[in-house]
């Protein structure tokens, strides 16, 4: 599997099978996916700690880091499962939203956040 060959929907269906199969969609509330995506976010920056930007993107490119992103990105996927929100239509809004708060000429280069531009 790459991502050029998968959809979206290919995943959700392949999350949305291994949690049912292991009865495990009763204890995946809103509230415990979300804690769950916040723990592996904290396990995603550990491996990170102290580095220098430099350093990061050296040590990005290990099996662990990748292990670590796609725990959040399948706790993500099951919250969307879980709470039927469509994961596409999220992120193209979401998407719009951001282009509106970060106008290309006002965030081209920058790092400020939008209140600050």
């Amino acid at each position: 599997m790459s991502d050029r060959e998968t959809t979206l929907l290919e995943i959700k269906s392949r999350v949305l099978e291994f949690v049912r199969v292991r009865d495990w969609e009763r204890f995946h509330s809103p509230k415990n996916l979300s804690m769950a995506l916040a723990a592996e976010a904290a396990e995603l920056m550990e491996h990170f700690l102290w580095d220098t930007p430099e350093a990061s993107i050296e040590r990005a490119e290990n099996e662990a880091v990748a292990d670590e992103l796609a725990d959040i990105v399948i706790y993500a996927i099951e919250f969307a499962n879980i709470t039927g929100i469509d994961l596409s239509k999220a992120i193209e809004n979401k998407m719009a939203k951001n282009a509106e708060k970060y106008p290309v000429e006002k965030a081209r280069g920058n790092a400020l956040k939008y209140t600050d531009l």
